[in-house]
């Protein structure tokens, strides 16, 4: 099975990634607006509810935490992905090392930066187009994140949530 460990932002923060992904972003049906703590990775159906133990422990250990995200940025020149950026904290981190270190699968292709992707697989004119104009725009926004999910990919490409780890709950 195909899974995923994200964080998807508050309504309000998806809401404003959606306005710029329905035009910029194929995957937009696909999977809604989140920040990727381990990226897709692949583990037997009879593996999985040890993986759910250990995520609710690692969940347990984290207290709820803040996110930021101030401005638009881009991979460029390794891919024509636009995203808006989430500052770093330790705490996101932290988490974000804890799950790569215990859920061992291939090698990250990138380094972790945390983002919400708006824009991608776009032709180098249209990322220069959508990039130089968004990027004069702040986007300050700030909220406390209290959860991570494990999602699955379906059979049609799109993914949804496997099960939801609340931080802190002890």
């Amino acid at each position: 099975m195909k899974l995923g460990i994200v964080i998807f932002p508050s309504k309000n923060l998806q809401d404003l990634a959606n306005s710029y992904r329905k035009r910029y972003d194929p995957n937009y049906s696909l999977v809604p607006p989140h920040l990727t703590l381990k990226e897709a990775f692949y583990l037997a159906e009879d593996q999985i509810e040890q993986l759910t133990v250990t995520l609710d422990e690692i969940a347990n250990k984290y207290q709820p935490f803040s996110i930021k995200t101030t401005k638009i940025s881009s991979f460029k020149p390794v891919n024509n992905v636009i995203y808006l950026k989430v500052e770093e904290s330790n705490e996101l981190n932290e988490l974000h090392q804890e799950l790569n270190r215990v859920i061992v699968s291939e090698k990250p292709e990138y380094a972790f930066v945390p983002h919400i992707t708006v824009g991608q697989k776009l032709s180098d004119d249209e990322h220069s187009d959508v990039y130089g104009s968004l990027r004069m725009n702040r986007f300050d926004n700030e909220e406390i994140v209290d959860r991570f999910h494990l999602v699955y990919q379906l059979d049609n490409g799109s993914w949804t949530v496997y099960e939801t780890f609340r931080l802190g709950r002890e």
